[in-house]
């Protein structure tokens, strides 16, 4: 064999090393990305399987308050129902600002707020939105790092030939949820 045939062997083994390599990553991402959004939907069903329990306790203390609760039953319903990042998304900014409608409305009665069920509920709520906080910083840091990885060069090449698709990020919609949040500190009597 010559020199120059070993030489296109050589080349033509290294070339499919590196497209393994690359697609074998790609592959990594893509799962990383799939098990990043599985964690939030996780968390997401914990808080939509909480939201019942939320809505009875508010409910034994203002009963009159019937329109704000069905809102929340309604949202949760669109909210676990959404399937992909975006429409999650969107789902879940409608289901927090009816939420913050339900809060005021505990706001108004002490002795909501000083029922123990109902302080214990918040305090799993709490815990259940730092998770999905968690969870979508992660889940946005693996869909930056798989679509970074998708169009630079020369993966870009592979993840074309086989066909990874950028993915989407879980945003927000909501533009008042990109605001700063105004504290009062006023004492008002």
């Amino acid at each position: 064999m010559s020199v120059k045939v070993l030489a296109g062997i050589a080349g033509s083994v290294l070339f499919l090393l590196i497209v393994i390599y690359i697609y074998n990553k790609l592959v990594r991402l893509r799962y990383a990305v799939r098990t990043s959004w599985s964690d939030i939907d996780v968390h997401l069903k914990k808080r939509y399987e909480l939201l019942p329990n939320l809505v009875e306790a508010v409910k034994a203390y203002a009963a009159h308050e019937s329109d704000t609760l069905v809102r929340v039953t309604q949202q949760r319903s669109a909210a676990m129902q959404a399937r992909t990042p975006q429409e999650k998304a969107r789902a879940d900014n409608m289901l927090t600002a009816t939420l913050k409608s339900l809060f005021a409305i505990a706001e108004a009665y002490p002795e909501l707020k000083a029922d123990s069920h109902y302080r214990e509920i918040m305090t799993n709520m709490k815990e259940i939105d730092d998770n999905i906080e968690h969870a979508r910083r992660f889940y946005n840091a693996m869909v930056r790092d798989y679509n970074v990885t998708t169009e630079i060069f020369p993966m870009n090449i592979v993840a074309a030939a086989f066909s990874f698709k950028q993915k989407e990020f879980f945003a927000l919609d909501n533009e008042e949820e990109r605001k700063p949040v105004r504290a009062d500190f006023s004492r008002k009597q």
